[in-house]
Order: structure tokens, then C-alpha cells, then sequence
């Protein structure tokens, strides 16, 4: 019997130009999502169903979530709710 193990992967969202690059993501249960603001305005990342929030995200800091179940989730930033993404576990 043979047996798989999955390595978990990381991920890179950029906050540049006040958007989340990319916009759209889709990582596997166990990964791990890392926001880095480039940006000089403060951002933060935060889920509309309040599951996650990286909180206030300065130029050049960054915030991370590891996922654990398969869901779409949608976020946007505390300080400008314009900027919006969602990423999906599967």
C-alpha cells in the first residue's frame, strides 16, 4: 500500500497600486496565503465572513492565513473597501 503525502505550497498576493494581485486565487487545503503591501497607504486583508484578517499591513509588511477547508471566500481592505479579491480552496 502505497500512501501520498501533500506538500502544502505558499502563496504571494501583492497589494500594489491599491489592488490585490492577483485578484483571484485558488490554493489547496493546508496552503498557506501571504499578503505583502507594496504600497506606501496601509492595507489590510480581510475576509467578508470574518474568518480571517491579516490586520493593518504597513509598506513593506506582510500578513499570512493557512486555509483548511475547501470553501470560496471573499475579502476586501478595512481601509478601502473598493479593493476586493477572493480566493478559493479546494
Amino acid at each position: 500500500m502505497t500512501t501520498s503525502a501533500y506538500a502544502a505550497d505558499e502563496h504571494i498576493v501583492e497589494i500594489t497600486g491599491f489592488k490585490f494581485v492577483p485578484a483571484t486565487i485558488t490554493v489547496k487545503a493546508g496552503d498557506t496565503i501571504t499578503w505583502l503591501n507594496k504600497d506606501i497607504a496601509p492595507h489590510t486583508a480581510t475576509a467578508d465572513d470574518s474568518s480571517f484578517d491579516t490586520g493593518l499591513l504597513k509598506q513593506n509588511e506582510s500578513g499570512s492565513i493557512t486555509v483548511t477547508e475547501n470553501q470560496t471566500i471573499a475579502y476586501f481592505c478595512k481601509f478601502h473597501p473598493s479593493m476586493k479579491a477572493s480566493l478559493t480552496v479546494k
